[in-house]
């Protein structure tokens, strides 16, 4: 067994009804806690446990459980508040191969809360560290707890029965079933632990002062004017009263506990303030405070995983529930928040006030809002399932500057999309400095890229600006989603057309010709001298019923997905009484299709227009917001109607040996590094990608010799050197092409010999390819986001043309299909310039395989195939590096909080 899985750290997580334990290995100081949960059991919780009742076996599992950490065997206690209350174990001794024995144990009178099911997720999450692939467990028939528990897991389990006693079998696999089950349990505890934070019955406001100005006052007012509905306390000790709302003098002195604290005193009395709420049995916390020290912070949030309090900020603006039953507003923006349907979540507390300025003007109004500030605790992911169970959040939008778990957030944010519309804005797109890239992957992905890879992967809704995310939350909160990206636009202005056309291209939409039947029938309805294109040019002289009846007939036309109407007042609509908005609004709202307005002369950027049927139209200042917002709302609808794809599993897979090559590597190279040739090559194999035969010289008879069997039929070979470091070869020219004589190999060798005298300790000699297209994949591990394949265009101006797209791994097939289909050489693998289709299948499976080899090896930091060779017959890798660092292994979905 590693050291990393005896030395494991705690870690706090859920239960099921939202309270916070630690989860730690059990310690030899522990005994006395671990006999006394045994001895309190009850006599029938015991015969069940240890299929007797003898008073020993409580000291005996003592015993065990608190022995200095051994291989082999693995012991996970839960606590809450210092005291035990549950223990799981597993032991590999009299087991067979890659087997191990677990039992579990917990207090009386607290089942049923997932204390059980909790321990055994990260026992399965060690055990599969260790190379473990099978938990047995032996249990009497009656024990129906434990065989649900079992049951209940998502993996695959398999009973047994012999006499009164079970067998239980259970596959440590990781498969989907098991992550959507672990998923499901963590949803309902993260949800179950923010109702005292976003649902509380008791609030207080910690360091509301006497004097207008302060923070915690500004929150007090904002609370009791917006109408609370519950009780709501303040605590100063100079006053009884503060706002006309009873003051005590601290937490403790309060006639009951609050759910919730906003704490707003000076940062240097936040983590006394805290460890005061926690005591007094506060549930969650709200810490508006800046400037917390590394000190405070930590004292902080170690008092909130202690007293199982859940904690938003610090530095943070507030929380917000329009709810009419609750009204909770403990924010300290300038106005309420208009009640609706629109979820919202920032770091920024500016962000946040402009959001919720922007959903109250348009209507649209928030159901929630949490402003996270530092982020200690509660992140997006927690409000995601929030929104996603409250009942009333129908839109989404989020603007976070960091993930602290971006796999797991990636996993919920999939599944959330398919109910809700998610937008966010694309915050922090450039960099200020560049790392010095050690690989073309390590050039090529940028933490821009990476982010991009996580919204299309996820779904979301990815936006450039604050404007540009309100803009198409108008359009997605207002109408159906398209079919597609075409777009028919309709104007009485011919050059308000023409921007609109522009805008619409320039965005990724099309607009196709209209068929003559089409045309005939617009024609029909519409003023003389209209044209009936794409744009529609209505002209000024349309009336208001001509223009609904062109709308109506053109909505029907099944070759438009959207329409785009571009309106300027005129004189002739202005002295016929004329509105030509009206034949928008008089219209059903609820189309099938979405449409859109574009008034030049709308002072604000974009409102929302009431319709007559209840609903409502977008109106946008520019043809350009509409038209974003429309290609939004296309590749939202594009995604939802994808297939949720699958994580490929390629045959033939060497997991074990692939293990023991890195653990090698690493053993020998304590601090990491590139592998060589000869190591590299075997860790491709044991993942079976393609590489072109190559053979290994060290001297110059060496290469000769290795380049008579390499040849192939056009005699030809390549002299590739190397050297521990050597990442770039073209820009050191430190590879010799086209070799035919043995001549020319030694002195190929030579003059490497004379280039790279002290660093050269070898060459790589391989046939000379055949001609193909020149392609590039790699993976970086991002330290945030975790592995990152990388696809594009290769050779030596991969990093100069930067055609490249990404995908965070692991891979699924649609992803793969993405990574193949996004760069701008893609037609060059589908026969451009009639050269005939690449190898499509063989791309698919190099992906794929190397999305499987850095799912299993953490430790692999970058890895780096160029050019890769892509021909009608085939793909093989040319060129390939590979670097590892030593890395403990983290399991990116275990229930846990940060």
């Amino acid at each position: 067994m590693s050291d990393a899985v005896l030395t494991r750290p705690p870690v706090h997580a859920l239960l099921a009804d939202g309270t916070t334990v630690c989860i730690r290995p059990v310690l030899p100081a522990d005994h006395d806690q671990v006999q006394g949960l045994y001895e309190a059991m009850s006599p029938e919780n015991l015969r069940l446990r240890f299929f007797s009742l003898s008073p020993r076996s409580a000291g005996r599992a003592a015993d065990r459980a608190c022995a200095h950490p051994h291989p082999g065997y693995r012991a996970l206690l839960a606590e809450t508040h210092g005291q035990v209350i549950g223990i799981a174990e597993y032991d590999t001794a009299g087991q067979e191969g890659d087997e191990a024995e677990i039992s579990i144990a917990v207090c009386d009178g607290l089942h049923h809360r997932g204390v059980g099911t909790l321990l055994v997720e990260h026992l399965v999450s060690a055990a599969r560290a260790d190379g473990i692939t099978t938990f047995t467990a032996d249990a009497l028939s009656e024990n129906r707890e434990i065989l649900r528990l079992f049951a209940d897991l998502g993996l695959r389990t398999a009973r047994r029965f012999e006499g009164p006693e079970v067998r239980c079998t259970i596959r440590l696999d990781s498969n989907d079933a098991y992550l959507s089950a672990v998923e499901a349990r963590g949803r309902s505890a993260g949800v179950a632990s923010l109702e005292p934070l976003l649902r509380p019955n008791v609030v207080a406001v910690v360091g509301a002062g006497r004097k207008p100005g302060s923070v915690g006052r500004a929150i007090l007012h904002h609370l009791k004017a917006g109408g609370y509905t519950h009780r709501l306390f303040a605590v100063n000790p100079s006053v009884n009263h503060i706002l006309g709302v009873p003051s005590y003098p601290s937490v403790s002195a309060l006639p009951k506990a609050p759910d919730l604290a906003v704490v707003a005193v000076p940062a240097a009395a936040v983590p006394a303030t805290a460890e005061e709420c926690g005591k007094a049995g506060v549930r969650a916390l709200l810490v508006v405070t800046a400037g917390l020290d590394a000190d405070q912070a930590h004292t902080l949030l170690a008092t909130c995983r202690t007293y199982g309090m859940r904690l938003v900020g610090p530095n943070c603006l507030g929380i917000s529930n329009t709810d009419p039953g609750l009204r909770l507003d403990a924010t300290f923006a300038a106005g309420h928040p208009r009640p609706g349907t629109a979820g919202v979540a920032v770091q920024s507390g500016g962000v946040g006030i402009a959001l919720l300025d922007g959903l109250s003007r348009l209507g649209i109004g928030v159901s929630t809002f949490a402003s996270l500030g530092d982020k200690y605790d509660v992140s997006g992911n927690d409000m995601l399932q929030w929104w996603e169970s409250d009942g009333r959040t129908e839109l989404a939008l989020l603007h976070l500057e960091s993930f602290g778990s971006p796999r797991a957030f990636s996993r919920t944010a999939r599944r959330v999309t398919r109910r809700m519309p998610v937008l966010t804005v694309d915050a922090g797109r450039t960099e200020a400095g560049r790392r010095a890239a050690a690989s073309h992957t390590a050039a090529a992905a940028t933490r821009t890229m990476t982010r991009q890879a996580l919204f299309t992967q996820a779904g979301i809704t990815a936006t450039r600006s604050i404007g540009e995310l309100l803009e198409t939350a108008a359009l997605l909160h207002a109408q159906p989603l398209p079919a597609g990206t075409r777009v028919a636009i309709v104007t009485n202005a011919g050059g308000a057309g023409v921007l609109a056309a522009d805008a619409c291209m320039e965005a990724g939409l099309s607009l196709p010709p209209l068929p003559s039947e089409v045309v005939d029938d617009l024609l029909a309805v519409l003023p003389p001298g209209a044209a009936a294109g794409n744009p529609v040019d209505a002209t000024a002289a349309v009336t208001e019923e001509k223009l609904a009846d062109g709308l109506d007939r053109l909505m029907r036309h099944p070759g438009i997905d959207a329409v785009l109407v571009a309106l300027v007042p005129t004189a002739v609509a202005a002295a016929t009484g004329d509105d030509l908005v009206r034949a928008l609004t008089d219209a059903p709202a609820n189309r099938a299709k979405p449409i859109a307005a574009v008034r030049l002369e709308q002072d604000l950027p974009v409102t929302l227009l009431p319709a007559a049927d209840g609903g409502t139209i977008p109106s946008y200042a520019e043809p350009q917001a509409a038209a974003r917002a429309l290609s939004h709302a296309a590749r939202r609808a594009a995604w939802l109607a994808r297939p949720v794809g699958t994580v490929p599993e390629p045959d033939g897979i060497d997991t074990t040996r692939a293990q023991k090559i890195t653990g090698s590597f690493l053993a020998a190279h304590p601090d990491g590094g590139w592998l060589d040739p000869r190591t590299c090559a075997d860790l491709l194999t044991c993942y079976g990608i393609p590489q072109i035969p190559w053979a290994w010289a060290e001297t110059e008879d060496e290469a000769v010799a290795a380049a008579r069997r390499m040849r192939g039929p056009d005699g030809r070979v390549v002299l590739k050197a190397h050297w521990p470091g050597l990442v770039h070869k073209s820009e050191h020219r430190a590879v010799h092409l086209d070799l035919q004589s043995d001549a020319q190999v030694r002195a190929a060798f030579r003059d490497f010999e004379t280039r790279f005298a002290g660093l050269l300790t070898g060459v790589v000699v391989q046939p000379l390819a055949e001609r193909g297209t020149e392609l590039f994949a790699g993976v970086v591990q991002d330290e945030v986001f975790g592995p990152l394949v990388l696809f594009g265009l290769g050779g030596t101006a991969t990093e100069l043309l930067g055609d490249h797209a990404a995908r965070l791994a692991p891979l699924t097939d649609h992803d793969v299909h993405d990574l193949i289909t996004a760069p701008r050489c893609a037609p060059l693998l589908f026969g451009a310039r009639g050269s005939g289709p690449a190898d499509l299948g063989g791309l698919e499976r190099l992906l794929s395989r190397l999305s499987r080899m850095v799912a299993d090896l953490p430790q692999l930091t970058e890895a780096d195939f160029n050019p890769v060779l892509a021909t009608t017959t085939g793909v093989s890798v040319l060129d390939a590096r590979v670097r590892l660092v030593p890395r403990t292994p983290q399991d990116p979905y275990l229930r846990r909080l940060r």
